[in-house]
């Protein structure tokens, strides 16, 4: 529900928004910097449709609902409450704060740069690729891999924010004395005090196991499905 508009939303507005940049910013050119540009604005036109998705997701992963010693210990010492499933996650975080609450967190602080950077660095890449092999498979998902590994290795301290904004609480807030985390750099100062600079990479490796293929491999298929459908290459297109 979540992933399926938010990536064709992702890649069909790039390509709106590469093509609106060609026609009007000319004298940006048509390097790696349009991309950038576009692949921004593209990713936050793509979460901000589909972030209080994200948000349930994120919600509904955190709950804990196992029966050992230690989960209700959990449960009693950081409550959270229990949600029966997406519209609940909705209709409880709407009456906390209304729509404002639904994007909790760096919404766009943290997709802009990740997004920008994937376009960047994937279409960067495919340029120097010589012409007889840019239709292999094999590179464009090592292009791919590359853009993911670096995007989310340059931008994941912003995601561990807003993860944390995603799941904290006001209970935890008011029984504990823990810093309510309420903007993006405030969270990564915040994060860095309490918790260690490591802490703003924690899962990292884990997490590449998870975004390197998946960039690469949703890379690949939308080169191989506009070669599948017949669009021209972008070179041949008039601007």
């Amino acid at each position: 529900m979540r992933i399926v508009p938010y990536a064709a939303l992702h890649f069909m507005a790039y390509e709106r928004y590469r093509c609106w940049i060609l026609n009007n910013c000319p004298s940006l050119g048509t390097g790696p910097l349009v991309d950038l540009l576009a692949g921004s604005a593209s990713g936050g036109t793509a979460v901000l449709c589909t972030y209080p998705l994200d948000l349930a997701r994120t919600k509904l992963a955190f709950q804990v609902n196992s029966s050992d010693e230690l989960s209700r210990a959990l449960k009693r010492g950081s409550p959270q409450p229990a949600y029966g499933g997406i519209i609940d996650v909705f209709r409880c975080v709407y009456s906390e704060g209304g729509v404002r609450a639904l994007y909790r967190g760096p919404t766009l602080m943290g997709i802009l740069p990740y997004a920008g950077l994937k376009f960047y660095i994937y279409e960067g890449l495919k340029v120097h690729v010589p012409e007889d092999y840019r239709s292999s498979v094999t590179l464009k998902l090592s292009c791919g891999a590359a853009a993911g590994l670096f995007g989310q290795t340059l931008t994941y301290p912003l995601d561990v924010v807003r993860r944390q904004m995603q799941v904290q609480n006001q209970q935890q807030h008011e029984q504990f004395g823990a810093p309510r985390i309420t903007g993006t750099f405030q969270g990564l100062v915040s994060i860095k005090q309490t918790q260690g600079w490591k802490q703003l990479f924690a899962g990292l490796s884990l997490n590449y196991i998870k975004v390197v293929p998946s960039v690469a491999i949703g890379f690949t298929a939308y080169d191989t499905m506009k070669h599948l459908l017949k669009i021209p290459p972008r070179e041949k297109n008039k601007v």
